[in-house]
């Protein structure tokens, strides 16, 4: 099932503005390669109850296979996003999956797999985003929560920073991306992830420069990767044949990643982010510092049927942390 721009800019928007907790309404399917680990996956998105929230399940694994995509299980950050559990379970490359299940306002399902590693499908959230949509949604009567900013909080790695601070009505994300290489160069793009159109955003593909790839794979990553599954840009070209998808495709598909990084905080969110030349361990690092001290931040609940952006931080919402 295909849907034209406008159709899914229309749809999306009237997912984002639903205050009630919404699943998917029957299982979805995906199957393909895992980026780093080069392993056929199948993975099944399945419904779940109000305040689940998000579960993946091992099924690969008899016992001990239930991981959580909290931030504080977030184990490895090194060309993806890899959450684990206390006994070692992990799954790598959960961003893209991730990314698709917020910027849909999917707060609740139960995700089987029986890898480690999500399946990378064209490098961007576009399966994952037709699939979602094509099968329809589950509207609960729970209110959903949303984190809401208090206070700023910056991190800064030598050039490169993240920061976080309050916002009242929305979510933004204001990327810069900064590459020696004259292809991807400087790009920056922001975006309201609630009320902006994000189809090139999901559309984005994962890249990388030709010169670093036999680097990554002698140290064990990208075995499954591909010009099917990712931008590879070589010097002044890019490789792929169809070149690229929009003209920030790099950038937007940074903030792809932070988008998916962002929802293993457990909720959506209100808030204004600036980031410069981050990615998974810089948005990992803020998000653990940000909740280290909980003035910084409030879960809210929204209990009104139906409210419009423009007053999301009035006096309907209820502090309950």
């Amino acid at each position: 099932m295909l849907f034209s721009h406008n159709q899914f800019y229309i749809l999306s928007k009237n997912l984002m503005s639903g205050l009630k907790q919404k699943t998917i309404k029957k299982e979805v399917f995906f199957k393909g390669v895992g980026l780093h680990n080069g392993k056929n996956v199948i993975l099944k998105v399945k419904p779940a109850n109000a305040n689940t929230g998000i579960v993946f399940k091992r099924i690969d694994l008899k016992s001990n296979n239930l991981i959580y995509p909290s931030f504080e299980n977030v184990s490895n950050t090194f060309l993806n996003t890899t959450i684990s559990n206390s006994c070692g379970a992990k799954i790598s490359t959960i961003e893209h999956l991730m990314g698709a299940l917020f910027g849909l306002g999917i707060d609740n399902a139960f995700i089987e797999i029986d890898n480690d590693e999500v399946p990378i499908l064209d490098g961007s959230a576009k399966e994952f985003i037709s699939k979602f949509i094509e099968t329809g949604f589950e509207i609960s009567n729970a209110p959903i929560k949303i984190i809401k900013i208090n206070k700023k909080v910056v991190l800064n790695d030598g050039e490169k920073f993240i920061s976080i601070e309050p916002s009242k009505l929305s979510l933004d994300i204001d990327f810069e991306l900064k590459y020696e290489n004259t292809v991807i160069s400087n790009q920056r793009n922001k975006v309201n992830v609630y009320q902006e159109d994000l189809t090139d955003i999901f559309n984005s593909r994962t890249f990388c420069l030709f010169k670093d790839i036999e680097l990554i794979k002698k140290n064990g990553f990208a075995k499954g990767g591909s010009l099917d599954n990712a931008i590879v840009v070589d010097d002044k070209k890019i490789i792929n044949e169809e070149g690229l998808r929009n003209s920030k495709e790099f950038v937007n598909h940074k903030i792809l990643d932070c988008l998916g990084d962002l929802y293993t905080c457990g909720y959506r969110m209100v808030a204004s982010i600036k980031c410069s030349q981050g990615g998974h361990n810089l948005t990992n690092k803020l998000l653990r510092k940000l909740f280290e001290n909980k003035e910084n931040y409030s879960i809210i609940e929204i209990h009104e049927r139906n409210l419009p952006h423009t007053i999301l931080n009035r006096t309907f919402l209820r502090s309950i942390a």
